[in-house]
């Protein structure tokens, strides 16, 4: 059992395709996940990818882009080893936190950015 298993869910209302553009680019990766060292090692198009994950964590994430409604339900996996010896166990839990924390704050940043204001069940402002 890996060190870390984090697991996020989050709605977002606008297209899965529109939410696979912006984790097609390998720049964004760093902005999100700036010490961590990804490979992509399945590219599932506008369902999203999968990576190995080297640097401060040892292990493998995905985002999954699931078509929901409106929008887009984005679920991120993540399940990694601290590459040092294993934390104490308060080491631990602040660890997780923080990758869990982490994780929901792309996703909001991300449900922002893209809906733009948008509200679920409106169509988007195309003014």
């Amino acid at each position: 059992m890996p060190d870390l298993d984090v697991v996020d869910e989050t709605f977002l209302a606008v297209p899965p395709k529109q939410v696979a553009a912006v984790f097609a680019e390998p720049a964004t990766w760093r902005r999100f996940w700036p010490d961590l060292e990804l490979e992509v090692y399945a590219d599932r198009g506008d369902e999203g990818l999968r990576w190995t994950v080297r640097g401060a964590l040892v292990g493998t994430m995905e985002v999954w882009l699931e078509p929901m409604l409106d929008g887009t339900v984005l679920h991120y996996f993540l399940r990694a080893d601290l590459p040092a010896a294993p934390p104490r166990p308060r080491a631990m839990r602040r660890e997780r936190t923080r990758r869990q924390l982490a994780a929901k704050s792309v996703a909001l940043d991300l449900k922002l950015e893209l809906e733009n204001g948008r509200r679920p069940g409106f169509p988007p402002d195309l003014t």
